[in-house]
């Protein structure tokens, strides 16, 4: 392939990825996820592995009820081949329960690397590494060593 076409390619990808923490994660439109996903995506996460675009949607959901305000900032993002690769910053408000945890009314912010996996223009496997221990030391739930 031409480098134009190449470089056209890593930029239809950064766009397309991106709409996932911008427009789904943080505008809480999870119809987008129809649009740039395929039928079988596959994301693996601390929450366990989903399958399919309902139960992405329904992850999604439940992280939305968990922190009413939650964010998905992305700081980084470099493309190659069908890959592309997000430095993201979440935020938000303990509000609802998560993963078996009360809501504490705690914000927090953290770090979160995704990896995301594209074929035929569609969004296909997503790889998800948050901040979880900092997550949980910020909602109170965990204690700092460095305390």
């Amino acid at each position: 392939m031409e480098e134009s076409m190449v470089a056209a390619t890593n930029e239809e990808n950064k766009r397309l990825t991106r709409r996932f923490p911008e427009e789904v994660a943080t505008e809480g439109n999870t119809d987008v996820i129809d649009e740039i996903s395929s039928e079988d995506i596959i994301d693996h996460s601390p929450l366990g592995e989903v399958r399919g675009r309902e139960e992405l949607k329904e992850q999604i959901e439940y992280l939305r009820t968990a922190f009413g305000d939650f964010s998905a900032t992305v700081e980084d993002i470099v493309a190659e081949g069908d890959t592309v690769a997000m430095r993201v910053t979440l935020r938000g408000t303990h509000q609802g329960e998560f993963m078996g945890v009360e809501p504490t009314g705690n914000e927090f912010e953290v770090g979160n690397m995704v990896f995301t996996r594209i074929e035929d223009g569609k969004i296909v496997e997503r790889w998800v590494q948050p901040d979880t221990l900092g997550l949980m030391q910020q909602l109170g739930v965990v204690e700092s060593s460095a305390a």
